[in-house]
């Protein structure tokens, strides 16, 4: 299969990729082109289960899958996390109704046009190089969450700590050839464009660790609803 590569994250008005993975939450496959011509489809495109604000991304995007079914929309999760692993993990955290697929790849988010984060020492220049300093002095603000703005190693191990995540091998295999990976939530109409887009990429890396707010998707949702 010949690998679609978007050189930047799509945007509304663009036909997204078809793209074909293993399905986590149920056997065999799971293709956006099972949905093209079918149904509109909300998709999530997270780095793996190794990352604590992705975990904490698809719950949020779970919580919405009845309220954007009962617009006729579906909803389909991609984690950059390998098949067993996710299965592992999903089955003692389940989330009811999510739709879940395996990218240990990362070919869905090449497809999408989300790039890959380098860490360089000095160099800076968005969205594909960031200087270890700039990263490491970025400060995440999770009321509720953390208990005070922390840097993010800070951040990521309080996470890590108060979910008891145990990492695995499969984890450590992730993290070593894809922790630069920016993720995003797009929204196709029934014909495969896309609608609305929520990435890590936008405004120089504003939503980095964030999830768009439930009204914000909501409301494209509802737009959706009035295009069909």
């Amino acid at each position: 299969m010949q690998e679609n590569h978007a050189d930047r994250p799509l945007q509304p008005g663009d036909r997204a990729p078809n793209v074909v993975l293993d399905a986590i939450t149920r056997q065999g496959k799971i293709a956006i082109d099972d949905f093209r011509g079918q149904k509109p489809v909300f998709v999530g495109l997270f780095r793996g289960l190794h990352c604590p604000f992705c975990r904490r991304q698809i719950a949020a995007m779970a919580e919405l899958t009845d309220a954007l079914q009962e617009k006729g929309i579906d909803s389909l999760t991609v984690v950059n996390t390998p098949i067993e692993r996710a299965r592992l993990y999903f089955r003692y955290h389940p989330l009811p109704n999510l739709l879940a697929a395996s990218d240990p790849e990362r070919v869905s988010h090449r497809a999408f046009g989300l790039p890959m984060l380098q860490m360089t020492e000095t160099e800076n220049d968005w969205p594909r190089k960031v200087s270890r300093s700039t990263m490491m002095s970025t400060r995440i603000d999770m009321p509720g969450e953390l208990p005070a703005p922390m840097d993010l190693p800070a951040a990521v191990e309080y996470l890590d700590r108060a979910d008891g995540y145990e990492f695995t091998e499969d984890d450590m295999k992730m993290i070593a050839t894809g922790e630069g990976q920016l993720v995003g939530e797009f929204l196709l109409d029934r014909d495969g464009v896309v609608r609305w887009s929520f990435t890590e990429v936008e405004d120089g890396g504003r939503h980095m660790f964030g999830a768009p707010a439930p009204r914000e998707v909501m409301s494209a949702a509802s737009n959706m609803a009035v295009w069909h």
